[in-house]
Protein backbone atom coordinates (compact mmCIF):
# COMPACT_ATOMS: atom_id res chain seq x y z
CA UNK A 1 0.00 0.00 0.00
CA UNK A 2 1.66 3.51 -0.81
CA UNK A 3 0.33 6.74 0.12
CA UNK A 4 0.14 10.40 -1.15
CA UNK A 5 -1.11 13.76 0.81
CA UNK A 6 -2.97 16.18 -1.67
CA UNK A 7 -2.42 19.67 -0.77
CA UNK A 8 -4.16 22.80 -3.17
CA UNK A 9 -2.44 25.31 -2.72
CA UNK A 10 0.17 24.16 -0.28
CA UNK A 11 -3.02 23.39 1.98
CA UNK A 12 -3.29 19.59 3.29
CA UNK A 13 -6.92 18.53 1.60
CA UNK A 14 -6.61 14.98 1.47
CA UNK A 15 -5.09 11.50 1.03
CA UNK A 16 -4.76 9.42 -1.68
CA UNK A 17 -4.11 5.51 -1.43
CA UNK A 18 -2.95 2.36 -3.75
CA UNK A 19 -4.15 -0.25 -1.93
CA UNK A 20 -3.54 -2.30 -5.33
CA UNK A 21 -3.09 -1.55 -8.93
CA UNK A 22 -6.41 -2.64 -8.88
CA UNK A 23 -8.02 -0.30 -6.24
CA UNK A 24 -7.48 3.67 -5.34
CA UNK A 25 -8.86 5.76 -2.32
CA UNK A 26 -8.96 9.51 -2.07
CA UNK A 27 -10.08 10.54 1.50
CA UNK A 28 -10.30 14.25 2.24
CA UNK A 29 -8.89 15.28 4.90
CA UNK A 30 -11.85 16.18 7.91
CA UNK A 31 -11.00 19.58 8.27
CA UNK A 32 -10.78 20.69 4.50
CA UNK A 33 -13.89 18.62 3.94
CA UNK A 34 -16.12 20.56 6.57
CA UNK A 35 -14.62 24.02 5.78
CA UNK A 36 -17.22 25.09 2.92
CA UNK A 37 -15.30 27.95 1.86
CA UNK A 38 -12.90 25.22 0.40
CA UNK A 39 -13.63 24.32 -2.86
CA UNK A 40 -13.28 20.43 -4.27
CA UNK A 41 -9.97 19.18 -5.75
CA UNK A 42 -11.51 18.64 -9.07
CA UNK A 43 -14.78 18.53 -10.37
CA UNK A 44 -14.88 14.40 -10.63
CA UNK A 45 -13.94 14.62 -7.17
CA UNK A 46 -16.49 17.00 -5.66
CA UNK A 47 -16.71 17.42 -1.34
CA UNK A 48 -20.41 15.64 -1.55
CA UNK A 49 -18.67 12.63 -0.23
CA UNK A 50 -15.77 12.57 2.00
CA UNK A 51 -14.00 9.00 0.14
CA UNK A 52 -14.09 8.05 -3.27
CA UNK A 53 -13.49 5.08 -4.93
CA UNK A 54 -11.76 3.62 -8.07
CA UNK A 55 -10.30 0.56 -9.79
CA UNK A 56 -7.91 2.66 -11.66
CA UNK A 57 -6.21 6.03 -10.67
CA UNK A 58 -8.56 8.51 -10.91
CA UNK A 59 -8.56 10.31 -14.32
CA UNK A 60 -7.72 13.89 -12.35
CA UNK A 61 -4.72 12.56 -11.25
CA UNK A 62 -3.65 10.26 -14.15
CA UNK A 63 -4.25 13.49 -16.41
CA UNK A 64 -1.07 15.16 -14.16
CA UNK A 65 1.22 12.68 -15.65
CA UNK A 66 3.17 13.12 -18.91
CA UNK A 67 2.38 11.50 -21.84
CA UNK A 68 4.45 9.96 -25.01
CA UNK A 69 8.12 10.56 -24.97
CA UNK A 70 8.28 12.98 -22.28
CA UNK A 71 6.81 10.33 -19.69
CA UNK A 72 9.44 7.48 -21.14
CA UNK A 73 12.24 9.96 -20.74
CA UNK A 74 10.87 10.44 -16.71
CA UNK A 75 10.43 6.55 -16.31
CA UNK A 76 13.96 5.82 -17.66
CA UNK A 77 15.85 8.56 -15.58
CA UNK A 78 13.59 7.76 -12.43
CA UNK A 79 13.51 3.95 -12.88
CA UNK A 80 10.04 3.52 -12.94
CA UNK A 81 8.16 1.46 -14.81
CA UNK A 82 5.92 2.97 -17.52
CA UNK A 83 2.46 1.22 -15.84
CA UNK A 84 3.04 2.44 -12.79
CA UNK A 85 1.09 5.76 -12.52
CA UNK A 86 1.53 6.00 -8.80
CA UNK A 87 5.01 6.01 -8.67
CA UNK A 88 4.93 8.00 -11.25
CA UNK A 89 2.63 10.88 -9.75
CA UNK A 90 4.67 10.50 -6.60
CA UNK A 91 8.14 11.14 -8.10
CA UNK A 92 6.55 14.02 -10.55
CA UNK A 93 3.94 15.98 -9.15
CA UNK A 94 5.45 17.44 -6.25
CA UNK A 95 6.39 20.80 -7.70
CA UNK A 96 5.71 22.66 -10.51
CA UNK A 97 2.19 21.32 -11.62
CA UNK A 98 -0.30 23.12 -13.75
CA UNK A 99 -2.93 24.36 -11.40
CA UNK A 100 -2.76 24.49 -7.68
CA UNK A 101 -2.58 20.56 -6.44
CA UNK A 102 0.81 19.10 -5.90
CA UNK A 103 1.02 15.66 -3.73
CA UNK A 104 4.06 14.33 -1.85
CA UNK A 105 4.65 11.02 -0.52
CA UNK A 106 3.28 10.18 3.24
CA UNK A 107 5.55 8.46 5.54
CA UNK A 108 4.05 5.78 7.67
Amino acid sequence: MRKLGIYRNKEFAGMLTEVSREMYVFEYDEAYYNDNSKPPISLTIPKSQKEFTSSFLFPFFFNMLSEGVNRQLQCRLLKIDEHDHFGLLSATAQHDTIGAITVKPFKF
